[in-house]
């Protein structure tokens, strides 16, 4: 399999993991040799149930009987879409109430730029140095990272960078900016937390101006940070919030969602102001839907924050510097980069599944199903610890 992997799927990387993928059940990825590898990644944040959760599964074998796609979206009333929406709905603060099903996150980006746009008449997109919010061609613009974008240039105009968690940077935003979009907490920079209230900061500015707040949730969404959604813990309400990845339960799919004022603006002047044949599929919403209610009905989202506990409490060596983060979605921050890039592939070798993130080369993402067990966070903790004592050795 790994030989028609190389030869036939195009590659993100010269050198992937390639683990030849049997089955996955529970927070285990089963490969054809028999082996049992221990997931602390979910997909990169992707499946929040952990693998064929049965709840998953048995709606979207009911939703497969009964129909897929039947038109492109936003023209015919579909069960499963109205429900997760209407559900989501519930679950935000006000005036967060309407919401555009899209495919995936980083079209979530590129509908929530758009809106902002539309919204204030102005051009000017400003986001954070270090961000990362997918690699379509909007999104791409919105990273500062000249290395990953040169070769694609020429990207998306009028669009700034400020400094995550500078004070100092908010001058920049004035009466041309049509949007800020900040990560809630930002990923591919190595899980770093907005701090000193400066989410609230960067709203307030935004409304002093007449901009628009985007907070990215891609990552922190749907439960990872103890709370539904990251900004939650910061006491700030987005005037536009994007999702992705988690949502789905390990299918593909995104969003975005604001008020009914807001997004009602991509009805009209002109028509069609975003549009997507395969959003909103019925066969995902059942899925997302599922996931939603598993997260909201259940303590998951409480037991994120005990198992951070768990896993803080385990971590403990000396080279680890530290560890950043909340919940489940942490990263362990080592001393060099060369010692990050053996932890990853000995726990490949060790059945471990970890994995790395974009710009800071020290981090290890640790971003495990909500549904971890203790012992499994025990078992896999041993062996990240097993090996930084054969590398400190």
């Amino acid at each position: 399999m790994k030989e028609d992997f190389i030869k036939y799927q195009a590659q993100t990387t010269p050198h992937p993991l390639a683990l030849e993928v049997s089955h996955a059940t529970g927070c285990y990825i089963h490969t054809t040799d028999g082996k049992a590898h221990l997931d602390f990644v979910a997909g990169v944040s992707a499946c929040s149930l952990g693998h064929s959760h049965p709840k998953i599964v048995a709606a979207i074998k009911e939703q497969a009987e009964k129909y897929l796609h039947v038109m492109v979206y936003g023209e015919y009333a579909q069960q499963p879409a109205i429900d997760l929406t209407k559900l989501l709905a519930q679950n935000l603060p006000k005036p967060l109430s309407k919401t555009y099903l899209v495919n995936s996150g980083t079209e979530a980006i590129e509908g929530s730029i758009k809106l902002a746009r539309r919204a204030t008449g102005r051009s000017e997109i400003i986001a954070a140095k270090k961000a990362y919010h997918g690699n379509t061609m909007g999104s791409l613009s919105l990273m500062d990272y000249e290395e990953r974008v040169k070769p694609f240039r020429p990207l998306l105009g009028d669009i700034s960078f400020i400094q995550f968690n500078n004070p100092d940077d908010l001058g920049k935003i004035t009466e041309k900016t049509a949007a800020v979009i900040l990560e809630t907490i930002q990923g591919g920079a190595g899980f770093i937390m907005p701090k000193d209230d400066y989410l609230k900061k960067v709203k307030k500015r935004c409304e002093e101006v007449g901009a628009l707040l985007i907070l990215d949730e891609i990552q922190p969404g749907f439960g990872r940070t103890g709370k539904l959604f990251g900004f939650e813990n910061f006491e700030v309400v987005p005037d536009v919030v994007a999702m992705g990845k988690g949502m789905g339960g390990g299918l593909p799919i995104g969003a975005f969602t604001a008020s009914e004022a807001l997004m009602d603006l991509l009805m009209d002047n002109p028509k069609l102001g975003h549009i997507t044949t395969f959003g909103g599929n019925p066969l995902i919403a059942a899925s997302a839907l599922a996931t939603l209610r598993e997260i909201t009905e259940t303590d998951l989202m409480s037991q994120c924050l005990e198992k951070e506990k768990l896993f803080r409490r385990l971590l403990n060596h000396p080279l680890i510097e530290e560890i950043r983060g909340k919940g489940l979605m942490l990263a362990i921050v080592l001393k060099t980069s060369e010692i990050a890039d053996r932890l990853v592939l000995e726990a490949k070798e060790n059945q471990l599944i970890l994995f790395w993130l974009l710009y800071e080369k020290r981090a290890v993402r640790i971003t495990p199903p909500l549904t971890i067990s203790n012992e499994e966070i025990v078992k896999g903790c041993g062996i990240i610890i097993d090996i930084l004592n054969k590398i400190k050795d």
